[in-house]
């Protein structure tokens, strides 16, 4: 009899294996897109147990006392509608081959004495990751016999539970069945001539493997995704944040709700108020929750979170530049000041002016720069612009101040120059070449009216040497003429002007000077201009003592002696 139940067992294990293999080639197959990390994630649809059973039947008909049996196969099949709950079915087979007579060796009259059947009903489970606890119960028919009793139908009752361990191997589809203990209860009506009814209390112990198949996943759980138009703003520029939802059942409600600073919103979209926003990045949150209406995201998969995010920008300082027209002006005279300032947000500018000299008036684009009071030179116009949010930005120009025309001072200039050295017997007298040279310089009075003309006359030294002897006799003699050639020349000369040329006596002066030599220098003098300052050395001659000599011609005598006089000097 023992050689039947091990071929049962054999039989359990070889289906064991069998079914294996699919599963096996199955798990090699999604492994490489699906990865099931435990029971709890997503339970399976079907789990198959087969294992080895022991059992320790408790009840005794005639004589025949029921022991326990060692060897015995087991196998069960759940169906599952959900994480817990589902239907089993479940079949064992105990057998035990004795001997008769008791203590005999005759294998051919050995009698099945087996405890088998099968039973059906609700089984609990409750997946916690590594291991699935889990009880039953069920109802069906149990098969018993003995050597005594021929085999037996009879209603049997299972309670019990057990303890699974889930394995990573197969891609998770197996598990170990470390233990299932279940409690029993069958009665039996066996006939009166082989003991009569008997009723069994029997204890089961069975271990053994746990093949599962198929998979109870949770509701696909809705998705939410975020996005914030536009991403990068300046304070004040609106922003619109937009969430799309994922695997929303239509049947259910879908209520919105938004986070964040500045955000308003109740619907699929948001808007974010941002006038009061510092610079920086910000993150609005949005949530979708699913469900029968007043009851929505009460389940785990019907809520959903997203972020969006943007950034705030500062504000950019404005610029300006800036222009003088005309940047050159006289003393009191006016010049247009432009600025030009933009702001890269257009936000409104204010502008404002200073000068480092002078006076700058007007608030707007153009001003006036005032040069009244300011000195000549470099005034530094300063053009100041301002948005609303204090940003300043500044820009130079200059105006220059030219300083009023100052005619160059007029000096005396030298004209021509009268020599004496020809006439011997009138050193002093204006000859013809001299009135070559007068009439030049009366030609320059008459072209500048407002001018005079000085006529300097010049001695050699022996000339100066005898003036020096009469005026030394002078001091003596009081009646002693002193005669300066240097003089009379300077007299003789204005004289020719003035009789000759027409030329007003009181535009010529009379001087004499120091250098040596028999001539008259002439010097026309402009108005304004210094003559003293200008030619050092002279000294005005006193025309009231000085007369000019009257231009006459030599007599005959004059001539008989200068005749005498060149013989002579032959």
């Amino acid at each position: 009899m023992k050689s039947v139940v091990r071929k049962s067992i054999v039989l359990v294990f070889a289906m064991v294996f069998a079914a294996l293999i699919p599963v096996g080639a199955g798990a090699q197959v999604t492994s490489t897109t699906t990865a099931k990390t435990s029971a709890s994630d997503s339970p399976s649809r079907w789990d198959i147990f087969v294992g080895y059973s022991y059992l320790a039947p408790k009840g005794t008909v005639g004589y025949v006392n029921y022991q326990s049996i060692d060897y015995g196969a087991i196998m069960s099949i759940s169906r599952y509608f959900n994480k817990y709950v589902g239907l089993q079915i479940e079949g064992d087979e105990h057998s035990e081959s004795q001997a008769y007579p008791p203590g005999s060796d005759n294998s051919s009259t050995n009698s099945n004495d087996d405890l088998s059947g099968g039973s059906g009903g609700l089984i609990l489970r409750y997946p916690t990751g590594n291991v699935t606890p889990f009880v039953h119960a069920l109802v069906g028919a149990e098969r018993v016999g003995s050597i005594e009793q021929l085999d037996t139908w009879g209603p049997v009752v299972t309670v019990g539970g057990g303890l699974d361990y889930e394995t990573p191997w197969f891609n998770h589809h197996l598990a170990i069945r470390i233990v299932q203990a279940d409690y029993q209860y069958t009665h039996e009506n066996f006939s009166d001539d082989r003991g009569g009814a008997g009723s069994f209390n029997i204890a089961r112990l069975s271990a053994g493997v746990v093949i599962h198949a198929g998979s109870i996943a949770p509701p696909t759980p809705v998705t939410l995704a975020c996005s914030a138009s536009p991403a990068s703003i300046f304070p004040g520029d609106p922003v619109t944040v937009t969430a799309t939802a994922g695997n929303l059942n239509p049947k259910l409600n879908a209520v919105y709700s938004w986070s964040g600073s500045g955000v308003t919103g109740s619907g699929a979209t948001a808007s974010v108020a941002t006038g009061t926003l510092a610079a920086g990045s910000y993150t609005v949150k949005g949530t979708v929750k699913e469900g029968k209406a007043g009851k929505e995201g009460q389940k785990p998969w019907e809520t959903a979170d997203c972020t969006a995010s943007f950034t705030v920008k500062a504000f950019e300082p404005p610029t300006i530049s800036c222009t003088a027209n005309p940047s050159t002006i006289k003393p009191g005279d006016t010049s247009t000041i432009t600025a030009a300032g933009v702001s890269p947000q257009n936000r409104p500018l204010t502008y404002s002016y200073s000068a480092s000299a002078g006076a700058v008036s007007g608030s707007g684009a153009t001003a006036t720069f005032n040069s009244a009071g300011a000195p000549t030179g470099a005034a530094e116009v300063t053009c100041n612009v301002s948005d609303d949010k204090g940003q300043t930005a500044t820009a130079n120009t200059t105006v220059t101040i030219s300083a009023p025309y100052v005619a160059p001072a007029p000096h005396a200039q030298a004209l021509c120059s009268i020599a004496f050295e020809k006439d011997k017997a009138r050193p002093t007298r204006v000859d013809n070449e001299a009135k070559a040279c007068l009439d030049e310089v009366a030609l320059d009075l008459q072209k500048q009216p407002d001018a005079k003309a000085v006529v300097v006359g010049e001695s050699n030294a022996k000339e100066k040497a005898r003036v020096a002897k009469e005026q030394k006799a002078a001091q003596k003699h009081k009646h002693l003429k002193v005669v300066d050639p240097a003089a009379e020349r300077a007299v003789n000369a204005k004289e020719y002007l003035v009789k000759e040329k027409g030329i007003d006596g009181s535009r010529v002066s009379a001087a004499t000077g120091g250098t040596d030599g028999r001539t008259v220098e002439d010097y026309l003098v402009p108005s304004g201009a210094d003559f003293t300052t200008d030619v050092t050395g002279t000294t005005p001659v006193d025309e009231t003592a000085v007369k000019p000599q009257v231009r006459k011609p030599l007599g005959a005598k004059h001539h008989a002696h200068k005749k005498a006089a060149e013989a002579a000097a032959k």
